[in-house]
């Protein structure tokens, strides 16, 4: 073979080589002989920011997720998109913003969904993240969890409906089995041990720091020297992070560590403590209450149920061996759970449904610690604010280029901060910056203009009908 056609091959394979490692996701395509990486999203329940040792915890011991922050990421300007659960729960699955598809708050029964503009459960026609992977190829599964409808509804559908293959929960409709909120880490390793050999996908959804607590023995002995309150809940933490960790052990003895991209976060802010020793739960049983609801913000101002920092801005840890480098500390780039959607499918080398509008952005290179720049604002809408109550006030807010607009439209009332020279949103520069105000609140709007004004009649339980020939 002559120079100049060794010289030509040469430049094509070069050329080829560099065409598969740039594509718009930021990783190199996957072949079918590749296996495509394992997802396996821990979503937590109240568990606060602060809640962390590397967060600066002053009683919780959190030693495993400490470790996968030094082995993975700590995105410190992650946030969910509601103060309260199943509507961060429905911008997990759906990639988009709960209000969408008329969320605004807790599921409950079906007398208080009536009241709020709510559906009865999430559309199983909505789309859905487990769905969109098992067509993809994935095992999906569900274990932890459940609050997309309520044990106070008797007929809303099953995890099933939403794609999953397999499934154990709690928080279910009334008709369907509940599962011990113990079990959620146990089932998810048992789950991984069974389809290692596969790629899957696993939403374990943790009761942990949710009430009723349930402190064990052993780790209220290891708490010995707290006072009551932070005994329970540091013993609380310190169960499920060991429980972690046995999840992380058992992806090593596996083989399958470096393939598998592990998440944890949490849906909200840190409950307020209560005056209530004692709670009992027609999904979990009877334990103790907010009395022992004792977590930590890190100095953020809000809690759960407020759209400041301490109610939406929630841990994020990624680890993805040899893929996301490793003690990356990052408290600059805004990203959020309306994100992990079209991630995961970028991930799994699956395109978005046609028909599909994400609210969320692919944040794969922000994953891989490069230069990321986020193109869409953060929105939230919540429709139960305060406006008597410091700090739970605002009833809709806009994040856009670590600038945070919140603003109660019944009051007026409006605070601006920018969160990146103001972590705390501490110092409100409304009036310094009107202009900034006025465009925010002006995006803010036309977002709401988007949203539906009522839920769709498909998600209505059989209840409300007997409730309407009851009242007739």
């Amino acid at each position: 073979m002559n120079t100049t056609k060794t010289k030509l091959i040469s430049v094509l394979v070069l050329l080829a080589i560099a065409a598969c490692k740039s594509n718009k996701s930021g990783l190199k395509p996957i072949s079918d002989s590749e296996t495509r990486p394992n997802i396996i999203f821990i979503f937590a329940d109240d568990w606060g920011y602060g809640d962390l040792g590397i967060h600066g915890s002053r009683f919780c011991k959190t030693p495993n997720l400490d470790r996968m922050a030094a082995e993975g990421m700590d995105f410190q300007n992650f946030s969910v998109v509601s103060p309260v659960c199943s509507p961060s729960r429905v911008a997990v699955i759906t990639g988009q913003y709960p209000a969408r598809h008329s969320v605004h708050g807790h599921f409950a029964s079906v007398e208080s969904h009536i009241k709020r503009g709510m559906p009865d459960w999430l559309d199983p026609k909505a789309p859905s993240l487990p769905r969109m992977l098992k067509d993809a190829g994935y095992k999906t599964a569900h274990f932890g969890k459940w609050h997309l409808s309520n044990t106070h509804v008797n007929d809303a559908p099953s995890p099933f409906s939403y794609g999953y293959d397999e499934y154990g929960a709690f928080n279910l409709s009334s008709n369907l089995i509940q599962m011990h909120a113990d079990s959620t880490i146990y089932k998810t390793i048992d789950f991984v041990k069974r389809n290692k050999n596969t790629p899957f996908f696993i939403n374990a959804w943790l009761h942990a720091t949710h009430t009723p607590h349930y402190p064990k023995k052993k780790y209220m002995n290891q708490f010995a020297y707290l006072d009551e309150q932070e005994q329970v809940y540091a013993s609380v933490v310190a169960e499920y992070d060991a429980r972690i960790g046995d999840l992380f052990t058992t992806l090593k003895e596996l083989g399958i560590d470096n393939n598998t991209l592990i998440l944890f976060s949490s849906d909200n802010g840190p409950e307020t403590t209560g005056t209530r020793k004692r709670l009992d739960d027609n999904s979990t049983g009877p334990g103790l209450g907010t009395y022992y609801s004792v977590g930590e913000t890190d100095g953020l101002k809000g809690e759960k149920r407020s759209l400041f920092a301490g109610g939406v801005r929630v841990p994020f840890i990624v680890r993805w061996p040899k893929t996301i480098p490793a003690g990356v500390v990052d408290k600059k780039t805004e990203l959020a759970t309306v994100d992990l959607l079209p991630t995961f499918l970028s991930i799994a080398n699956a395109p978005l449904p046609k028909d599909y509008q994400p609210d969320g952005v692919n944040i794969i290179r922000a994953l891989k610690g490069e230069e990321f720049i986020r193109q869409k604002p953060i929105y939230w809408q919540w429709l139960k604010a305060k406006s008597n109550k410091p700090n739970f006030w605002p009833g809709a807010a806009i994040q856009e280029d670590n600038w945070k607009l919140l603003t109660n439209h019944k009051t007026g009332q409006t605070e601006l901060y920018h969160i990146h020279s103001d972590w705390a949103e501490q110092k409100d520069l409304s009036d310094q910056y009107p202009e900034k105000v006025s465009s925010l609140l002006a995006k803010l709007i036309a977002f709401e203009m988007t949203l539906p004004k009522e839920p769709s009649k498909e998600c209505f339980s059989k209840e409300r009908e007997e409730m309407k020939f009851k009242h007739q």
